[in-house]
């Protein structure tokens, strides 16, 4: 887990959008167990209070459940896993558009980019 974080958003704010990749990528599984405040805030070299309060968020998102004594999990309901995963494409998906429109392309020429861009990188082959 990479340390550097930037002053434009909130620690415990980028901390919880790096433990979301990290289950979209399939490194945390639903249903495995998360460190504990005081192993994250040293793994993450950040504040155990700040720790808590991405815990916190990502419990109010029910991304995580937090059982008493035992620690915190990510979530085995598969219906949320599969809105935060399009929550989070749509979010990645609008800031490159927004981008591409501020630099003054049209959609007809972002489309034809990305299309040309996933042929030549990935071969257009889709999921």
């Amino acid at each position: 887990m990479t340390n550097t974080f930037h002053s434009s958003q909130p620690i415990y704010s980028q901390l919880a959008d790096r433990i979301n990749k990290q289950i979209l990528r399939g490194e945390l599984k639903p249903g495995d167990k998360l460190p504990s405040v005081r192993e994250m805030g040293i793994k993450a070299s950040v504040n155990p209070n700040t720790v808590q309060r991405t815990y916190r968020e990502l419990e109010g998102m029910n991304i995580v459940d937090t059982k008493r004594g035992q620690g915190t999990f990510v979530t085995e309901d598969q219906g949320i896993l599969h809105e935060m995963r399009e929550r989070l494409k749509q979010e990645e998906i609008s800031k490159f558009v927004k981008g591409m429109h501020a630099m003054g392309y049209s959609d007809a020429e972002i489309q034809a980019g990305l299309q040309a861009f996933l042929q030549n990188n990935f071969g257009g082959a889709s999921e």
